[in-house]
């Protein structure tokens, strides 16, 4: 614990001044994704600052590591994160989604630090595979991290993605699923079981870890000591609050999307400002 003590601290206010440029870009913009956004933002910080060698100066390295946000319409959370680590520039965070932004609802290729565009649920652990797979043909180092929602599971192609994963014994791939229980429709339990997702995944021959999503120790811990280089690919499955910081938003399948007017604008913006005080102390 006392050796992550320090990055703990600052992955912490990072997160905080994350959700907070989400927030704001969607309340500017007047559309956007929160829910799945805020969930995920603490799982980004923690890639972005310390998993991944990633930066602006090594876009096109061809051992960088990669990563893919197949629930693409979170794309305001990886573009906060994504501009708190410098790779795009903040100020284009306030053209989120507006006509002749770089910044569209999903991401896409051509947006500094964008892999591969994704938007249409459940491909995107496909293209991760294809990454790992070609890491592996060319005898090359870097490892490829997929972030998927757990609606997005409901996809029939993500399971063919991860039989393919363990079929060619990707032990460079790591899926990570945002598990807050909700999607656009309400709980992912009522809309489509998913049954016991632990299971499922070790059944497919992945190696499975359970974190909280939101604990920075947790993650931090989990991530450094997964078993690579034993020929499966790993799957962390991340207990995570839809619309975690603003608490009007948390666990409320209303903000899966929309953004936040008059009153609610204003509190959420004080909440996450209030928050980021505390973090700074």
């Amino acid at each position: 614990m006392k050796s992550y003590k320090n990055r703990i601290s600052i992955l912490k206010k990072i997160a905080s001044e994350a959700r907070y440029l989400a927030v704001k870009s969607v309340i500017n913009s007047g559309v956007g994704h929160l829910g799945g956004s805020l969930s995920c933002i603490d799982i980004l910080t923690v890639l972005y600052f310390d998993i991944l060698n990633i930066s602006k100066s090594n876009l096109n390295d061809p051992n960088r590591n990669r990563f893919i946000l197949s629930k693409g319409h979170s794309s305001i959370g990886l573009y906060s994160v994504l501009a708190l680590k410098g790779i795009i520039d903040t100020a284009l965070l306030s053209t989120f989604r507006m006509d002749g932004s770089i910044l569209s609802g999903h991401p896409e290729a051509g947006i500094p630090g964008i892999e591969h565009g994704t938007g249409s649920l459940g491909q995107g652990l496909s293209v991760g595979v294809g990454m790992a797979l070609a890491a592996k043909i060319d005898k090359k180092s870097f490892m490829t991290f997929v972030l998927l929602g757990d609606g997005e599971l409901q996809e029939g192609q993500v399971w063919e993605a991860a039989m393919a994963g363990a079929h060619y014994k990707l032990d460079n791939l790591v899926a990570i699923v945002d598990r807050n229980r909700l999607q656009i429709d309400g709980l992912t339990d009522k809309i489509m079981n998913l049954g016991d997702i632990k299971a499922k995944w070790q059944s497919f021959g992945w190696i499975l870890r359970s974190v909280d999503g939101h604990s920075f120790l947790d993650l931090l811990m989990t991530i450094h000591s997964i078993p690579f280089g034993n020929k499966k690919p790993i799957v962390i499955i991340a207990d995570t609050i839809k619309g975690k910081g603003v608490s009007f938003m948390e666990n409320q399948v209303k903000w899966h999307g929309g953004a936040p007017k008059g009153r609610e604008a204003e509190n959420a913006l004080k909440q996450l400002k209030e928050n980021i005080v505390i973090t700074n102390k």
